[in-house]
């Protein structure tokens, strides 16, 4: 795990970020370009999933969206900061052991500003308050559901992989799975459009990507690996 951390992820990292950062980017100047107004693509989406809402349904999806938020995706990165700060234990002192447990909980939050200022800047409307099955606040682009559910299940799933190396895989699937599923549900719930949910996984990804590259160095040290950067 110490060679992957250390040699081939520099690279592939920097450039999962930079193109997370062009698509965001991208799909943020197209939607732009609309006057922020929604394409036909998802109005359509809208349209069926509103069509397609029966009562169970629904309400199942109301309880998996509370997961993607609040205390949930808190409670994931503090989680992730003990696994972290377990799998540094014998390399660490108790100053540097308090930094990693609260480290992931630190970038969420960072993240959580990053993503306020973008939605408060753009400005994007919801769909419609008539179509919502789900109270909602503020603007749309990018989804904070999305963004949340996404960079929290992503700290844990690299904690995991720092802690047990064979589970790398598995983790990071349920944590894309997961992500996933918080997504759809916003749409699903009628509170943002398709595109909100694409940007919000974009801007979570590159987030995440930030922080390995600007912390792997350190987490590196701290577990005493010794492979060149």
């Amino acid at each position: 795990m110490a060679d992957r951390l250390n040699v081939r992820p520099s690279t592939a990292v920097g450039a999962v970020l930079a193109l997370c950062v062009a698509v965001f980017a991208t799909v943020a100047a197209l939607v732009a370009a609309h006057g922020w107004a929604p394409f036909g693509f998802e109005r359509g989406a809208l349209d069926w999933v509103v069509a397609h809402r029966p009562h169970p349904a629904e309400r199942t999806a109301e309880l998996l969206t509370d997961l993607g938020t609040g205390v949930f995706s808190y409670l994931f990165a503090l989680a992730a900061g003990v696994l972290a700060a377990r799998a540094t234990r014998p390399h660490r002192s108790r100053p540097a052991a308090v930094a990693v447990l609260l480290a992931p909980a630190a970038w969420l939050a960072a993240g959580q500003l990053l993503r306020q200022g973008l939605m408060h800047g753009f400005g994007r409307p919801r769909p419609p308050a008539a179509d919502w099955a789900f109270t909602a606040h503020d603007f749309a682009f990018p989804s904070g559901h999305a963004f949340t559910a996404a960079l929290s299940a992503g700290l844990l799933a690299l904690a995991v992989a720092m802690a047990r190396p064979s589970a790398a895989r598995p983790a990071a699937t349920a944590a894309a799975v997961f992500a996933v599923l918080i997504g759809c549900t916003r749409v699903y719930l009628g509170v943002h459009w398709p595109l909100d949910v694409l940007a919000g996984w974009l801007l979570a990804v590159a987030w995440l990507a930030l922080g390995v590259l600007l912390f792997r160095k350190r987490l590196g040290a701290l577990r005493g690996d010794h492979a060149p950067g």
